[in-house]
């Protein structure tokens, strides 16, 4: 008996043990990676950047990731600073010198935000020219990853002091956009415009009349805010249903008031009051 016991022993020692599998925590979701492409109004120091990667988490997208080869340049807010915003440069240059394919190897995007052509516009390059220029750096994205959203900018206005024709130059550009990006854009890989132009103002927003200053960067992000989002597949913020046009009721021979909405935004309105004297008698302010 004792003999048995021994080898029931010793055989149940030498048995493998095979730990009982719990369940699998799910791996995280990878990050999004997304290049800020473009020249010193990207770059240097770029602080609309920072202020929309804050917007992009305060609404719950902490899985984005800013890349580019450039690191942060001199923005004081703290953020994800990766860029691709080249001081001085040129698309038109950028494209001819085969630069992006480089770039794009090093940081494999998912998603480019592009600002670029205001140095061409300075140097006097056409608008044909620009945009061939961005269709081959979209090709280049596309060579990159099939599926590349690519977020193109309507340019902010110019009037440098050294370039009188320049504003009606980013005009020209900026008119030529919108159906260059319709004819370039696929399901697979669509190309959105963003209008940075409309309501930008280079006395108010830039403190050179080409680089934004911190009202023209907080217009920039606000701007790439609403693209980026649905870049991303997020739901627009809901738009808020203006109250009704109340109908007033007022005395025979008195006045009548109309109400309209005039514009609307998140968590907002504004309306527009119209009181008419409807009665025979003038009406008049009393004193004070």
């Amino acid at each position: 008996m004792k003999k048995a016991l021994i080898s029931i022993l010793a055989a149940l020692s030498l048995a493998p043990v095979h730990p009982i599998a719990g369940p699998t925590a799910p791996a995280p979701a990878a990050a999004v990676r997304i290049m800020p492409l473009g020249d010193s109004i990207t770059g240097s120091p770029g602080c609309w950047r920072a202020l929309l990667w804050d917007r992009m988490r305060a609404a719950g997208r902490t899985d984005i990731d800013f890349v580019g080869t450039l690191p942060p340049q001199g923005c004081a807010v703290a953020h994800d600073g990766d860029n691709e915003g080249h001081g001085g440069a040129l698309v038109t240059d950028v494209a001819d010198r085969n630069q992006l394919p480089g770039w794009l190897a090093a940081t494999r995007p998912d998603v480019v935000l592009m600002h670029f052509g205001t140095n061409d516009v300075w140097n006097d390059r056409p608008p044909s020219t620009i945009l061939a220029a961005y269709g081959r750096l979209v090709d280049q994205m596309r060579a990159s990853n099939p599926n590349m959203r690519i977020l193109v900018a309507q340019l902010i206005p110019m009037s440098p002091a050294g370039c009188a024709p320049c504003g009606q130059r980013v005009v020209a550009l900026n008119a030529a956009i919108p159906s260059w990006a319709a004819g370039k854009s696929t399901p697979a890989s669509p190309v959105t415009v963003v209008d940075q132009w409309t309501g930008f103002s280079t006395s108010a927003d830039t403190y050179d009349g080409v680089h934004p200053n911190a009202a023209g960067d907080r217009k920039m992000a606000d701007r790439w805010f609403p693209a980026l989002a649905a870049a991303l597949g997020d739901a627009p913020p809901p738009t808020p249903t203006p109250p009704p046009t109340p109908t007033p009721t007022v005395p025979s021979g008195g006045c009548t008031a109309t109400y309209r909405t005039v514009g609307s935004w998140q968590n907002g309105h504004q309306g527009e009051v119209t009181v008419r004297n409807t009665g025979t008698a003038a009406l008049t302010r009393p004193p004070g």
